[in-house]
Protein backbone atom coordinates (compact mmCIF):
# COMPACT_ATOMS: atom_id res chain seq x y z
CA UNK A 1 0.00 0.00 0.00
CA UNK A 2 1.53 3.90 -0.87
CA UNK A 3 1.95 5.72 2.19
CA UNK A 4 0.13 9.43 2.19
CA UNK A 5 2.17 12.40 0.38
CA UNK A 6 3.96 14.41 2.24
CA UNK A 7 3.84 12.90 5.33
CA UNK A 8 6.89 12.28 7.88
CA UNK A 9 7.01 8.87 6.47
CA UNK A 10 7.19 10.10 3.09
CA UNK A 11 10.13 12.23 3.55
CA UNK A 12 11.79 9.87 5.20
CA UNK A 13 11.47 7.29 2.15
CA UNK A 14 12.10 9.73 -0.15
CA UNK A 15 15.37 10.98 2.02
CA UNK A 16 16.57 7.32 1.52
CA UNK A 17 16.55 7.49 -1.90
CA UNK A 18 18.01 10.33 -2.63
CA UNK A 19 20.86 9.08 -0.80
CA UNK A 20 20.84 5.43 -2.34
CA UNK A 21 21.66 7.46 -5.27
CA UNK A 22 24.43 9.72 -4.62
CA UNK A 23 26.23 6.79 -2.39
CA UNK A 24 25.73 4.35 -5.51
CA UNK A 25 26.61 7.37 -8.03
CA UNK A 26 30.51 6.13 -7.69
CA UNK A 27 30.14 3.48 -9.89
CA UNK A 28 28.59 5.66 -12.41
CA UNK A 29 31.40 8.16 -12.60
CA UNK A 30 34.01 4.89 -13.01
CA UNK A 31 31.61 2.99 -15.69
CA UNK A 32 31.61 6.29 -17.71
CA UNK A 33 35.51 7.34 -17.49
CA UNK A 34 36.46 4.48 -17.98
CA UNK A 35 33.66 3.80 -21.58
CA UNK A 36 35.09 7.07 -23.04
CA UNK A 37 38.27 7.51 -22.08
CA UNK A 38 39.30 6.88 -25.55
CA UNK A 39 36.76 9.22 -27.41
CA UNK A 40 38.03 13.10 -28.72
CA UNK A 41 37.16 15.60 -25.83
CA UNK A 42 34.10 17.19 -27.94
CA UNK A 43 32.71 13.35 -28.18
CA UNK A 44 33.33 12.78 -24.38
CA UNK A 45 30.42 15.34 -23.21
CA UNK A 46 27.93 13.54 -25.71
CA UNK A 47 28.70 10.20 -24.59
CA UNK A 48 28.31 11.25 -21.26
CA UNK A 49 25.03 13.04 -22.01
CA UNK A 50 23.71 10.01 -24.11
CA UNK A 51 24.95 7.32 -22.07
CA UNK A 52 23.74 8.10 -18.43
CA UNK A 53 20.04 8.94 -20.24
CA UNK A 54 20.22 5.83 -21.74
CA UNK A 55 21.17 4.28 -18.12
CA UNK A 56 18.94 5.74 -16.70
CA UNK A 57 15.89 4.83 -19.01
CA UNK A 58 16.82 1.10 -18.14
CA UNK A 59 16.80 1.51 -13.99
CA UNK A 60 13.84 3.56 -14.54
CA UNK A 61 12.34 0.82 -16.33
CA UNK A 62 13.66 -1.91 -14.15
CA UNK A 63 12.69 -0.13 -11.07
CA UNK A 64 9.21 0.13 -11.99
CA UNK A 65 9.07 -3.73 -13.09
CA UNK A 66 11.17 -4.61 -9.49
CA UNK A 67 8.69 -2.15 -7.31
CA UNK A 68 5.65 -4.59 -8.69
CA UNK A 69 7.41 -7.94 -8.02
CA UNK A 70 8.12 -6.95 -4.72
CA UNK A 71 4.45 -6.67 -3.91
CA UNK A 72 4.54 -10.98 -4.63
CA UNK A 73 4.45 -12.61 -1.26
CA UNK A 74 8.10 -13.85 -0.03
CA UNK A 75 9.84 -11.74 -2.19
CA UNK A 76 10.14 -8.45 -0.03
CA UNK A 77 12.02 -11.09 2.00
CA UNK A 78 14.33 -12.07 -0.64
CA UNK A 79 15.35 -8.56 -1.78
CA UNK A 80 15.37 -7.52 2.43
CA UNK A 81 17.81 -10.40 2.64
CA UNK A 82 19.67 -9.64 -0.87
CA UNK A 83 19.85 -5.86 -0.06
CA UNK A 84 21.99 -6.59 3.44
CA UNK A 85 24.34 -8.75 1.32
CA UNK A 86 24.60 -5.70 -1.15
CA UNK A 87 25.32 -3.76 1.66
CA UNK A 88 27.88 -5.71 3.05
CA UNK A 89 29.87 -6.47 0.12
CA UNK A 90 29.56 -2.88 -0.57
CA UNK A 91 32.09 -2.10 2.70
CA UNK A 92 34.25 -5.51 1.98
CA UNK A 93 34.63 -5.33 -1.66
CA UNK A 94 37.50 -3.75 -3.71
CA UNK A 95 35.37 -3.20 -7.24
CA UNK A 96 37.36 -3.93 -10.49
CA UNK A 97 36.28 -2.38 -13.27
CA UNK A 98 38.84 -3.04 -15.63
CA UNK A 99 36.62 -4.99 -17.59
CA UNK A 100 34.67 -2.04 -18.33
CA UNK A 101 36.08 -1.35 -22.58
CA UNK A 102 37.09 2.08 -23.96
CA UNK A 103 34.71 2.56 -26.53
CA UNK A 104 36.31 3.47 -29.90
CA UNK A 105 33.39 5.53 -31.01
CA UNK A 106 30.53 7.61 -29.81
CA UNK A 107 28.27 5.11 -30.14
CA UNK A 108 30.32 2.19 -28.86
CA UNK A 109 31.07 4.49 -25.65
CA UNK A 110 27.18 5.00 -25.51
CA UNK A 111 26.29 1.54 -25.54
CA UNK A 112 29.17 0.67 -23.32
CA UNK A 113 27.89 2.72 -20.80
CA UNK A 114 24.25 1.62 -21.22
CA UNK A 115 25.18 -2.02 -20.97
CA UNK A 116 27.66 -1.65 -18.01
CA UNK A 117 25.59 0.57 -15.61
CA UNK A 118 22.34 -2.12 -16.42
CA UNK A 119 24.80 -5.25 -15.17
CA UNK A 120 26.26 -3.16 -12.03
CA UNK A 121 22.91 -1.15 -11.26
CA UNK A 122 20.76 -4.14 -9.63
CA UNK A 123 21.86 -2.69 -6.05
CA UNK A 124 20.09 1.22 -7.03
CA UNK A 125 17.22 -0.72 -8.74
CA UNK A 126 16.62 -3.15 -5.95
CA UNK A 127 16.98 -0.07 -3.39
CA UNK A 128 14.76 2.00 -4.73
CA UNK A 129 12.44 -0.21 -4.94
CA UNK A 130 12.23 -1.20 -1.39
CA UNK A 131 12.84 2.38 0.16
CA UNK A 132 10.04 3.42 -2.05
CA UNK A 133 7.58 0.74 -0.45
CA UNK A 134 5.61 0.73 -3.96
CA UNK A 135 5.07 4.60 -4.38
CA UNK A 136 5.67 5.02 -7.92
CA UNK A 137 5.55 8.56 -6.87
CA UNK A 138 8.75 8.32 -4.54
CA UNK A 139 10.73 6.35 -7.28
CA UNK A 140 10.19 9.41 -9.87
CA UNK A 141 10.75 12.07 -7.67
CA UNK A 142 13.89 10.44 -5.92
CA UNK A 143 14.91 10.35 -9.40
CA UNK A 144 14.44 13.35 -10.78
CA UNK A 145 15.84 15.08 -7.56
CA UNK A 146 19.31 13.05 -7.21
CA UNK A 147 19.89 11.91 -11.55
CA UNK A 148 21.11 15.75 -12.05
CA UNK A 149 23.59 15.36 -9.05
CA UNK A 150 24.74 11.95 -10.09
CA UNK A 151 25.16 13.00 -13.69
CA UNK A 152 27.19 16.19 -13.26
CA UNK A 153 29.00 15.47 -9.64
CA UNK A 154 29.22 12.13 -9.59
CA UNK A 155 33.34 12.38 -9.81
CA UNK A 156 32.94 14.08 -6.95
CA UNK A 157 31.03 12.36 -4.83
CA UNK A 158 33.55 9.33 -5.23
CA UNK A 159 36.37 11.64 -4.08
CA UNK A 160 34.62 12.66 -1.33
CA UNK A 161 33.93 9.06 -0.42
CA UNK A 162 37.48 8.46 -0.71
CA UNK A 163 38.61 11.35 1.66
CA UNK A 164 35.78 10.42 4.37
CA UNK A 165 35.06 6.96 4.54
CA UNK A 166 32.61 7.39 6.91
CA UNK A 167 30.12 7.89 3.88
CA UNK A 168 30.98 4.88 2.39
CA UNK A 169 29.46 3.37 6.29
CA UNK A 170 26.45 5.69 6.22
CA UNK A 171 25.32 5.02 2.92
CA UNK A 172 26.05 1.30 3.95
CA UNK A 173 23.80 1.70 6.96
CA UNK A 174 21.13 3.55 4.51
CA UNK A 175 21.04 0.84 2.47
CA UNK A 176 20.61 -2.07 5.61
CA UNK A 177 17.59 0.23 7.08
CA UNK A 178 15.90 -0.21 3.67
CA UNK A 179 16.93 -3.91 3.75
CA UNK A 180 15.47 -4.24 7.36
CA UNK A 181 12.36 -2.13 6.01
CA UNK A 182 11.69 -4.70 3.22
CA UNK A 183 12.13 -7.57 5.43
CA UNK A 184 9.94 -6.81 8.69
CA UNK A 185 7.04 -5.15 5.84
CA UNK A 186 6.94 -9.51 4.37
CA UNK A 187 3.21 -9.81 4.47
CA UNK A 188 4.08 -13.89 5.29
CA UNK A 189 6.13 -12.44 8.50
CA UNK A 190 3.40 -10.26 9.62
CA UNK A 191 2.57 -11.97 12.80
CA UNK A 192 6.09 -11.90 13.93
CA UNK A 193 6.36 -8.18 13.13
CA UNK A 194 3.37 -7.23 14.60
CA UNK A 195 5.01 -5.09 17.26
CA UNK A 196 6.50 -1.71 16.33
CA UNK A 197 9.48 -2.73 19.27
CA UNK A 198 9.95 -5.78 17.63
CA UNK A 199 10.43 -4.19 13.68
CA UNK A 200 12.79 -1.63 15.60
CA UNK A 201 15.24 -3.97 17.29
CA UNK A 202 15.07 -5.97 14.04
CA UNK A 203 15.90 -3.08 11.76
CA UNK A 204 18.49 -1.93 14.13
CA UNK A 205 20.03 -5.03 14.66
CA UNK A 206 20.42 -5.38 10.85
CA UNK A 207 22.57 -1.89 10.84
CA UNK A 208 24.81 -2.43 13.53
CA UNK A 209 25.37 -5.83 12.12
CA UNK A 210 26.12 -5.07 8.70
CA UNK A 211 28.34 -1.56 9.50
CA UNK A 212 30.31 -3.75 12.09
CA UNK A 213 30.77 -6.64 10.42
CA UNK A 214 31.82 -4.88 7.10
CA UNK A 215 34.03 -2.83 9.27
CA UNK A 216 35.65 -5.84 10.79
CA UNK A 217 36.31 -7.63 7.29
CA UNK A 218 38.10 -4.24 6.79
CA UNK A 219 40.10 -3.98 9.32
CA UNK A 220 41.34 -7.79 8.90
CA UNK A 221 42.26 -7.26 5.21
CA UNK A 222 44.11 -4.43 6.30
CA UNK A 223 46.39 -6.22 8.99
CA UNK A 224 47.00 -9.24 6.50
CA UNK A 225 47.98 -6.66 3.75
CA UNK A 226 50.39 -5.26 6.10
Amino acid sequence: MEMELFTAAWFSALLSIVLIDLVLAGDNAIVIGMASRNLPKEQQKKAILWGTAGAIGIRVIATFLVVYLLKIPGLLLGGGLLLIWIAYKMLTDEKDHDNVKAGQTLGAAIRTIIIADAVMGIDNVLAIAGASHGSMDLVILGLLISVPVVVFGSTLILKWMERWPILLYIGAAVLAYTAGSMITDEPLLADIFDHAAVRIGVIVAIILGVVGAGRLAKQKRVQQSA
